[in-house]
This record gives C-alpha cells, sequence and structure tokens, in this order.
C-alpha cells in the first residue's frame, strides 16, 4: 500500500512534468523560448517542441498579415495646398529575434505604435517632396507615390523586426478652412483652360473659312472662264451656220429674217404701226397694188394715224425706227459673205449678228 502511494503521486508529478516540457506551435504562429529572459529557442514553424519545465516560457507572436489604419495625416504638397489623408498599412513580422528584442515585452500594442510613427513620417515626406502637389496625388500617379511610401517605410521597419507588405492612401479631403478658396482657385483654372480651347477653336474655324472661302473663289472664277469659254465657242458655231444657212440660199434667208421680224413686231397688242410706204419692212407683203393699198390693209383703218399719216410726221419716223429696231432684235442675220444680188441684206447684217 505505501509503494502504491507513493507511485501515485509520482506518476502525476512526471505526467505534469512531460506535459509542460511539451508545447505546440499553430500553423497561424511563430514562437519563442525564453529561458530567464533569454532566447532559448526560435519555433518558426508549426509543430511540437519542448522546453525545460518552470524555467522556460513560450512567447507566441502572430505569423499572419497584421493591419495598421493611420489617424489623418495633414501633409502641404508643392503647390501649397494642404490635404487631411488617412491611409492603412499591411505588415507582419519577419524576424522575431530582432522583434523581440527592440520591442522588448511590448509585444503587438508597442509593434503598431511604432508602425504609426513610422508611417506619418514617410507619407509627410514623399507627399511632400518636391514635385509633388495635390494633382499628382489625385492621378494615377497616385500607385507609385504609394509604392514609394511602402518602400521608405520597409527599410526603417526591418529594424523592427517587421515587413511592410502594403501600404494604401485611402482618403483624400481639403481641409475646410481651404476648400473654398481651392474651390474656387479651381474653377479660375478650369475657365482658363476653357478660355484658352476655344480661343484655340475659333482661330482653327477661320482658318476653316479662309480656305473654303478661297476654295470657293477658285471653282467660281474657273466656272465663268469654262462659261465664257463655252459661250465663245457657241457663238462661233451659231455664227457659223447662220453663215452656211445664208450662203446656200439668199433669197430664202431674207424671207426667213424678214417673217421673224413680222412675228416680233406684231405681239400681243401691238398691231398698229406708223411708217413709210417705201419701208423695206413690207417687201414681202406688197403685191402687184399699190403701196398705199398694202399699207392700207396691214394697218387696222381705226388707227387715226393710219388715216392721216401727214398730219403727225414725227410719230411716224419714231414707229418706223421702233419697227426697224424690232426686226433687227427678232431676226439674227450670219456674218455671209455678201451676194451682189440682195444689197439691202447687207446693211442689216452686222445688226443682226450682234444679237
Amino acid at each position: 500500500m505505501r509503494k502504491t502511494s507513493l507511485i501515485i503521486p509520482i506518476v502525476v508529478i512526471a505526467i505534469v512534468g512531460i506535459l509542460s516540457a511539451v508545447f505546440v506551435v499553430d500553423e497561424r504562429e511563430k514562437a519563442l523560448v525564453l529561458r530567464f529572459g533569454q532566447i532559448k529557442q526560435v519555433r518558426n514553424e508549426p509543430g511540437i517542441g519542448f522546453k525545460v519545465p518552470l524555467l522556460d516560457e513560450v512567447v507566441r507572436y502572430e505569423d499572419r498579415i497584421l493591419s495598421l489604419e493611420t489617424p489623418v495625416i495633414e501633409v502641404t504638397p508643392a503647390d501649397d495646398r494642404r490635404l487631411e489623408i488617412d491611409a492603412f498599412v499591411l505588415y507582419r513580422i519577419d524576424d522575431m529575434v530582432q522583434y523581440r528584442q527592440a520591442l522588448g515585452a511590448g509585444g503587438e500594442r508597442q509593434a503598431e505604435s511604432e508602425m504609426g510613427g513610422i508611417m506619418e513620417s514617410q507619407i509627410r515626406a514623399v507627399l511632400g517632396s518636391q514635385g509633388v502637389t495635390s494633382n499628382t496625388i489625385l492621378s494615377p500617379e497616385r500607385a507609385d507615390l504609394m509604392e514609394q511610401i511602402r518602400v521608405r517605410a520597409d527599410a526603417r521597419a526591418q529594424a523592427l523586426g517587421l515587413k511592410v507588405v502594403d501600404v494604401r492612401l485611402r482618403q483624400t479631403n481639403l481641409p475646410e478652412q481651404n476648400f473654398d478658396a481651392t474651390l474656387q482657385r479651381m474653377i479660375a483654372e478650369r475657365e482658363r483652360e476653357a478660355t484658352d480651347e476655344r480661343a484655340r477653336g475659333r482661330e482653327a474655324a477661320q482658318r476653316v473659312i479662309a480656305l473654303a472661302d478661297r476654295t470657293y473663289e477658285e471653282i467660281l472664277s474657273e466656272a465663268r472662264r469654262d462659261a465664257r469659254i463655252i459661250e465663245g465657242e457657241a457663238d462661233a458655231q451659231r455664227n457659223n451656220i447662220f453663215a452656211q444657212a445664208y450662203g446656200k440660199d439668199q433669197e430664202f434667208f431674207e424671207f426667213y429674217r424678214s417673217l421673224s421680224a413680222y412675228e416680233q413686231a406684231l405681239q400681243g397688242q401691238n398691231s398698229t404701226m406708223v411708217m413709210s410706204p417705201d419701208s423695206e419692212f413690207f417687201n414681202y407683203l406688197r403685191s402687184d397694188r399699190s403701196a398705199t393699198t398694202s399699207v392700207d390693209a396691214i394697218a387696222p383703218p381705226q388707227s387715226p394715224a393710219a388715216d392721216a399719216p401727214a398730219a403727225d410726221p414725227a410719230p411716224e419716223a419714231d414707229n418706223a425706227a421702233a419697227v426697224e429696231d424690232a426686226q433687227e432684235e427678232a431676226a439674227p442675220a450670219a456674218p455671209a459673205t455678201p451676194a451682189p444680188a440682195a444689197p439691202e441684206a447687207e446693211t442689216d447684217l452686222p445688226a443682226a449678228l450682234e444679237e
């Protein structure tokens, strides 16, 4: 009984000692084995580990990526337009030994404090550097700026045993006291750009209009020149046709001219004429009767001028001239070679050709 009573406590103590000497590292963790504050083991891989009971201490750290949101940071870019920026950073513990030596027993809370200071300083340094304006921060170049902040923050964080995985700038706002002034300045800049664009547009429009006017005048002048050439050729062809017709049958040509003159002179209500009885205008209307009878047959008796031709010689001469002009206008003549059989046709031929 005494041996049994002694074995049981020994076994229990042995089991407790064995259990206290064994520890398990999860796949989401890393561990350090400390003895009186000194690092004895570094466990980077998950699995079972052993330590000295009552002497060694196991300190566990996150092996996953940690995140940190920075407070609002006010920066002043190169264009002196102040901005309020907040960001977040992703980091992880890369070297547990250096992490322990740099931060001691502060752990994750101390690491967040240190990372917050690093991020604030690097954001101010990058966004406040030469050549970086507020427009640059709000442009696609923002990705390059975030990469620069990540590289600079990672170089500082290596002294703490940390590795910066990513940095993102979230909101970029204007301070309330500068919002109105900045808005007015942006409006003025956009109006200036719009004025420049409109001026360039008007200049381009004037060039297009001037080119179009020049082309129009060139085309119109060429068309007028071609029209004059065609008209001259047509007149020449017409005169040639008249000359050929006159040469073939002179008597018929004169007869045709007289009929055309009659048609033009006796149109509409103009059926009364006062002229000399021996006028050449009625050559083809005379018969064997006397000239007076021919004139009376043509002129209506109700016309007072026809009944008494000697009473008013002035209208007689005027109407005769009008009839002769109408004959010249209505009967164009061809510039044919003069024929000895009809001397009176030679006198009227130039006037007919002009028409």
